[in-house]
């Protein structure tokens, strides 16, 4: 059963919610200032942009931030994820595809097959392919030219890009939670592209329990628009988006079933910590790289949860969000 706050969960998205260009994207000002820098001064200068590296959370617009740039510059965008490109023949052919200042895209670019990295080195910094043909004593290196590209690579685990590969970016970008402002913003726009009618205080209601996450700030309101066409006025007002996020067991603080389960597990099962990522991945029944890469981040952030060298720990917000009492001797740390 997929989970309502899943952002890595890639639903069709209507190319009409993607801001189409940095005045329409939302938050992130400071990267999104940058960027608009960068690429004017590309542009006047005739030159490819340095390539960009977008980090942080699944669901923040690292996506869209890719398609800005490609529309900014005047140039087409080319899409691939890390793990489809399995040999070095599959990068070359994507690469000798490209035009002059094209941009490519890579998502979950920390995935990359380690010899496929090897062959991205001398494209990135050379724009030269070095591929080598047949094995053994007979095999032959052979260097081909491709035309000046942007890569652009998002991941949501930048530790585990190599530091060769993390070098070669010449700009690099951590995107944040965004506010609940924001977020409003967001939903107000996307109600008017998606034709939902709704209220300020539904879109404030909303924007409260998002999860900081643009991605999932839009997929509630498209299911708060269902409850309201079928059990309300057709309009996304205050009553009925309450009604809605209860329904999807969304609680006032934005955790749900997943998130409370997860601290409960801590408390419960071991006496609210600390216990080790993989320990409680198996006590939830969850793969370690969803808990770390989907669930812990809003957590942490929010502080319901510390992570700590000897494991995770339930932390006074989060002992008092689930109605437990504290633990003697417990510190305020949030």
């Amino acid at each position: 059963m997929s989970r309502i706050f899943d952002p890595t969960e890639l639903e069709q998205v209507d190319p009409a919610l993607r801001p189409r260009n940095l005045g329409e994207y939302v938050g992130q000002e400071r990267i999104k200032d940058n960027l608009g820098v960068y690429m004017r001064a590309a542009v006047q200068r005739g030159d490819p942009l340095d390539h960009v590296l977008l980090a942080g959370p699944p669901g923040l617009g690292k996506t869209s931030l890719a398609y800005i740039i490609a529309e900014e510059l005047g140039t087409e965008l080319r899409t691939a994820s890390g793990p489809t490109i399995e040999r070095g023949g599959d990068l070359a052919a994507i690469l000798t595809s490209l035009q002059p200042r094209d941009v490519l895209f890579i998502d979950e670019i920390h995935r990359l097959n380690r010899a496929v990295e090897e062959i991205m080195y001398p494209a990135m910094e050379d724009f030269l392919l070095d591929i080598v043909l047949g094995q053994g004593p007979s095999a032959q290196s052979v260097k081909v030219q491709v035309a000046p590209f942007t890569l652009v690579g998002a991941t949501t685990r930048s530790g585990l890009l190599t530091p060769p590969l993390r070098a070669r970016f010449g700009i690099q970008c951590t995107l944040d939670f965004y506010a609940p402002a924001e977020l409003e913003q967001i939903l107000l726009r996307s109600a008017e592209r998606m034709g939902i009618q709704i209220t300020q205080p539904g879109a404030r209601e909303l924007s409260t329990r998002s999860r900081g996450t643009p991605r999932i700030a839009n997929r509630l309101l498209r299911r708060t628009r269902d409850f309201a066409q079928v059990q309300g006025t057709g309009i996304v007002d205050l009553d009925i988006t309450r009604v809605a996020l209860d329904r999807l067991e969304v609680d006032a603080d934005g955790l749900d079933k997943m998130d409370r389960r997860i601290l409960e597990t801590i408390v419960h099962k071991f006496d609210g910590g600390p216990v080790g990522v993989d320990n409680l991945a198996a006590a939830i029944g969850e793969e370690r790289d969803t808990i770390e890469e989907v669930y812990e981040p809003y957590l942490i952030r929010e502080g319901y949860l510390q992570r700590t060298p000897r494991g995770r720990v339930l932390t006074r917000k989060g002992r008092g969000h689930l109605g437990l009492p504290l633990v003697d001797g417990q510190e305020e740390l949030f």
